[in-house]
């Protein structure tokens, strides 16, 4: 089960362009993701969950349904409109046919690896440069098994200086 999850809670986040009106304000964000897979996935004890984070990796935490992260946008991604976690795209998707229309836009994922193939179509809206929301629909395979996911994520701005959290794809260049 969790190899079907964690494909599709990594496009849900990748679908939000930071440059849909100008670029994101650079410095500490929370990220929240509400979708059909968080219901299906099993809940982790907090005793493995906290041997986990020992161990370097990143959880996110689960908060009224909703997967919640913090991201650090440094003032070169934010200029460069580099969307966190999209220096590396693992899932082999691309996104095409985008379309701006004021503070919103859409755009088209289309997926075509082994691990993940199928359609999504993304539409988001900015409230300027420190929140936005949008939801993401996909509908295809993920390690051959069917899936179709509904998310809706939100992120807002919450401080200049990102504390302890190493800036977005950091952890993955160790």
């Amino acid at each position: 089960m969790r190899k079907l999850i964690l494909p599709l809670l990594l496009c849900s986040l990748m679908s939000v362009p930071a440059w849909a009106q100008g670029p994101m304000k650079p410095g500490l964000w929370e990220m929240k993701v509400k979708s059909d897979a968080l219901k299906n996935m099993p809940k982790i004890p907090p005793e493995q969950v906290a041997q986990m984070r020992k161990m370097g990796i990143e959880v996110p935490q689960i908060q009224d349904g909703a997967m919640v992260t913090k991201v650090c946008v440094t003032k070169a991604m934010a200029e460069n409109e580099q969307l966190p976690g999209l220096e590396k795209n693992e899932a082999g998707c691309q996104t095409k046919n985008v379309q701006r229309s004021g503070s919103g836009y859409s755009a088209d994922i289309v997926c075509s690896s082994d691990a993940m193939k199928g359609e999504g179509k993304v539409k988001a809206t900015f409230s300027g440069n420190e929140s936005f929301t949008s939801t993401y629909d996909f509908k295809g395979t993920v390690h051959g098994q069917p899936a179709n996911q509904h998310s809706e994520q939100s992120g807002k701005w919450l401080a200049a200086d990102c504390g302890s959290v190493k800036p977005a794809g950091a952890a993955a260049k160790k």
